[in-house]
């Protein structure tokens, strides 16, 4: 189906309305957010890098499944992450683990959870990940985005919030374990509206059903296998 989409034509963080577009929906699917991950995975013979490729694979489905207690245990997550968005709206800065959980319950309790990327660029290193994606997808409500500084023409409406050249780098600890997130927006004045309707609202519980299958156990950490003194022999 398509979509009339606003660009947000105004600097950046301020409200405004722009030009009416059109985006063909069907090519959305949220079971394909991980593509880029899987092919990385296929030419990755590295024992560490593929571990850490795996918890980032499970946390983003995790995340869009509403499942995200689950993210917080103990071999994906050190005690006190650290998130930094620069993305969406004004920089945020969340820190430790009530901050960052209460934002991903935020997210599940108001069907937010829902992101789409298009042809994602991903690199593993020993001590982190890297993406850019030239084009993401984030399902906001209209009150979030009025929040963030976006005009709508529909209060109670669910949009897409499309940006461009995504930048993210995640962190992790040498046991493998995620230590935050930053996520970058280069150019959030690029940003577009795309209004949904009802039917193509996606919801979190939704999200968890079409994702279950593919949300698969880690391995266990072995020191021997991924510590960083193998992975750099």
């Amino acid at each position: 189906m398509l979509k009339i989409e606003f660009s947000r034509t105004t600097s950046p963080h301020t409200k405004g309305t722009g030009t009416m577009t059109k985006i063909d929906m069907s090519k959305l699917d949220i079971k394909d957010l991980n593509i880029g991950i899987d092919r990385l995975m296929e030419v990755t013979t590295n024992p560490r890098h593929r571990l850490m490729l795996q918890a980032f694979y499970r946390h983003r489905f995790l995340e869009l499944a509403g499942r995200y207690e689950e993210i917080f245990t103990p071999d994906m997550m050190v005690e006190s992450p650290l998130y930094r968005f620069s993305y969406g709206g004004p920089p945020t800065i969340l820190a430790g683990t009530d901050a960052v959980k209460n934002q991903y319950a935020t997210w599940a309790r108001k069907n937010e959870t829902i992101f789409y990327n298009e042809n994602e660029q991903i690199a593993v290193a020993d001590n982190f990940i890297a993406s850019i994606a030239p084009v993401a997808f984030h399902q906001l409500h209209a009150k979030a985005l009025i929040e963030n500084g976006f005009d709508v023409d529909d209060e109670n409406a669910y949009y897409l919030h499309k940006s461009y050249d995504i930048q993210m780098i995640w962190p992790y600890d040498d046991h493998c374990r995620l230590i935050g997130e930053d996520v970058c927006e280069p150019n959030p004045e690029r940003a577009e509206l795309i209004k949904l309707d009802p039917e193509d609202v996606l919801t979190t519980e939704q999200a968890a059903k079409l994702l279950a299958p593919l949300i698969k156990p880690l391995p266990q950490f072995d020191e021997k296998v991924h510590g960083r003194a193998k992975a750099a022999a």
